[in-house]
């Protein structure tokens, strides 16, 4: 295994080379923490918490653009990898981390900088709608995309899968809860759009949803049959309290924007006129919401079960993967604290809470441990390119081998 010093004397070319998609969890980690402080049941309003808000969402904006960058570098410098990787079946399903990180970014700006502090007025909040889309647009190529690759041109089997399956099809539900928090500022500017934008957000949670919750049930299938992951995957058990938690936020939330923006008072539908609409609407959703809360609490025991039966067995190597941890955790807590202002208890806002410094700590964690491995250079894996260089070894050791290998290297 190379030193440290061998790793850090790495060139900076091979450092892009082998940064993966995998890299924007950590803009969804960090992006989880900025609601988290903005969604805090106790102190939001205050001071302390806005600017703590804000300053992670600026690390996680200085973070996504040199995560773009760097990306953008690596496909432009190394343009084969981009056809390893997409075919890769592990590696490719981290691209929908790159809309899912984009869209917490989105629900600072639109629910803080633009609702409260009002900056850039209309023009502003029509921008961070403008790119809501593009976001869609993303995440709608990444689940049919992705998944018709799973299907097509890649290999999977029960043996070798985890939670990181749900990935393309989680980018649908993040990018509803997005345009949930969208819809609900657009109200106040043109109802109509925002209607417009509410109803798409139920259209793809609703898809994401069942695509989510029919993952999970060969993914239980698979932890009963063969049991659960080993090493550092033991960690994707945490995964099912992503689909499961911002799910339920983003249901929540359309109830609530149905709820104020029925009944309609034009056009000819029955059912948008009928007064009881938005009430009804509003009931069905938070009790959605709930359900899906206790699923995700499920998903939960089960991932702590899961984690304390591996770490009685051996250590668990920290790796990119690691990140992974913190955005379903914090989906979780925010559910949990949306509830109990929805419910107004005190037992999920202390829970909510107490979850929320959980998460905080647990991103402290990791990204301490990562910054330590980003120095010297040896978190930085490309496990496709690692194959490809495997396979290519395996090759020129089995030439090497033959009796006529050195003839037939003579003669090329």
């Amino acid at each position: 295994m190379a030193t440290d010093d061998n790793m850090r004397t790495r060139p900076f070319k091979d450092v892009i080379r082998n940064f993966t998609p995998a890299w924007f969890a950590a803009i969804m980690g960090t992006g989880s923490i900025s609601l988290l402080f903005h969604a805090f049941p106790y102190g939001n309003e205050t001071q302390p918490f806005i600017i703590f808000t804000l300053i992670f969402f600026f690390l996680n904006l200085t973070l996504f653009i040199l995560f773009c960058a760097i990306t953008t570098a690596r496909y432009i410098m190394f343009p084969d990898i981009w056809g390893l990787m997409i075919r890769h079946p592990a590696q490719s399903l981290f691209t929908g981390t790159f809309p899912m990180g984009a869209c917490t970014l989105l629900n600072i700006a639109v629910g803080l900088i633009s609702e409260k502090y009002r900056l850039g007025g209309r023009s502003f909040l029509y921008a961070m709608w403008g790119l809501w889309w593009l976001d869609v647009a993303i995440s709608i190529l990444c689940c049919w995309g992705m998944v018709h690759m799973m299907e097509t041109s890649q290999k999977h089997s029960l043996q070798s899968m985890t939670a990181v399956w749900l990935l393309p099809v989680v980018t649908l539900i993040v990018a509803s809860s997005t345009g949930g928090v969208l819809a609900s500022v657009l109200q106040e500017y043109d109802p109509g759009y925002a209607l417009f934008t509410q109803v798409a957000s139920v259209f793809l949670v609703s898809i994401g949803l069942s695509l989510a919750l029919m993952l999970l049930t060969i993914y239980i299938q698979r932890l009963i049959i063969i049991g659960v992951p080993q090493g550092v995957n033991v960690l994707s058990v945490f995964f099912p309290l992503g689909p499961t938690g911002q799910a339920g936020y983003s249901i929540l939330l359309a109830g609530q924007f149905f709820k104020e923006a029925l009944p309609l008072q034009h056009g000819g539908s029955a059912f948008m006129n009928d007064a009881s609409t938005g009430n009804i609407l509003y009931v069905i959703c938070i009790c959605g919401s709930f359900v899906l809360w206790a699923l995700a609490s499920m998903w939960m025991v089960f991932a702590l079960l899961a984690v304390c039966d591996e770490l009685r067995k051996t250590r668990i190597p920290f790796k990119l993967n690691s990140w992974g941890l913190i955005f379903p955790n914090g989906v979780y807590a925010s559910l949990t604290i949306a509830l109990g202002s929805t419910f107004d208890s005190p037992f999920f806002r202390i829970w909510g809470a107490i979850y929320a410094v959980f998460t905080l700590l647990l991103w402290s964690f990791v990204a301490i441990n990562t910054v330590r491995l980003v120095y010297n250079r040896s978190i930085f894996e490309a496990p496709c390119l690692q194959e490809l260089n495997l396979t290519e070894g395996s090759a020129n050791r089995k030439e090497c081998s033959s009796p006529h290998g050195a003839l037939t290297s003579n003669v090329q």
